[in-house]
């Protein structure tokens, strides 16, 4: 279990301002969390198949297919500048 100065540490280097008020609700609610953590930890999951998701669903799949239209001489002939198919921009980084 995290004590009050392990919280006052992380929110520290998290670079978040507590107060003593936060800090203490703040280490109930980590704390809650590592015993939650703990508990899951506990459990004995041997012959467990692992699962990619917890309920039994399979995603809607489309064909991969081209809906748009190739527009990219249309966008380059708005460019201020363009050259051999690459947009021209100033130079921002030295």
């Amino acid at each position: 279990m995290l004590s009050l100065q392990d919280v006052q540490r992380i929110a520290h280097l998290a670079r978040l301002e507590l107060s003593a008020a936060e800090a203490e609700a703040m280490q109930a609610q980590m704390n809650s969390i590592l015993a939650m953590v703990d508990q899951m930890s506990a459990v004995d999951t041997k012959g467990v198949e692992p699962m990619s998701h917890p309920q039994e669903v399979t995603q809607r799949l489309r064909d991969d297919v081209v809906t748009e239209p190739d527009r990219r001489d249309d966008f380059l002939a708005l460019a201020p500048q363009a050259e051999d198919g690459l947009y021209l921009v100033p130079k921002v980084i030295e």
